[in-house]
């Protein structure tokens, strides 16, 4: 009986010293997936936190140079500051077709921090909802790209965000799409300064 036990024994240790093996040689021989479309950053205006990576368009690299220009002069012109602001917030934002996943928003880098993560979400699940996937560059969607855009009418007004009153901004803009599109093609938004940095703090549609 004893020997039956050992034999039984050594048989389940052998199995299981297989089963380990085979796992081992599998998950090492297993190659990993990458994802292939990743953006790599261009150029950066780092004491403002405003970035320039490779899939942006001509339209927002032309913009971005300008903005950067206009931040590194000696004085900044705060009213030119909010019309680049606002365009490539809009730029970045519904341009969509170099947008890696729902979850790559386009904008948020220009919106005030304490409501970046509510704009975030309210975009995921408005204008970004039905964005497929492209981390392996094998999306197939017609998706919107800014063409043009310009500032039809700015002027300085206030902002309360709490408690808090802040100098500011509202601009209206409108813009065009390389091909027709239901997306929407104007707004206005309001700018606020905080310190020396602005932000966008809200995006209306013309009527309200």
């Amino acid at each position: 009986m004893k020997k039956v036990l050992i034999g039984i024994m050594i048989a389940i240790a052998v199995i299981g010293a297989s089963m380990l093996g085979y796992m081992y040689y599998r998950n090492s021989n297993k190659t990993e997936l990458v994802p292939e479309n990743k953006p790599e950053q261009l150029d950066s205006i780092d004491s403002f936190e405003y970035k320039l990576e490779d899939r942006d368009t001509a339209l927002f690299k032309e913009e971005y140079e300008k903005l950067k220009n206009v931040l590194l002069a000696e004085t900044i012109d705060y009213e030119e500051y909010a019309k680049l602001l606002s365009q490539l917030y809009i730029i970045d934002l519904y341009t969509i077709n170099n947008k890696v996943s729902k979850y790559d928003v386009g904008g948020g880098d220009y919106v005030y921090p304490k409501s970046r993560d509510n704009f975030e979400l309210k975009v995921r699940d408005t204008i970004y909802k039905y964005l497929e996937d492209n981390s392996f560059n094998t999306r197939n969607q017609n998706l919107p790209e800014v063409s043009t855009i310009e500032v039809e009418r700015i002027e300085e007004t206030k902002y309360k965000i709490e408690e808090t009153e802040y100098k500011g901004y509202k601009l209206n803009l409108k813009w065009e799409y390389t091909k027709e599109e239901e997306y929407d093609k104007t707004s206005i938004i309001s700018v606020i300064r905080d310190k020396d940095k602005l932000y966008i703090a809200e995006q209306m549609k013309k009527g309200k």
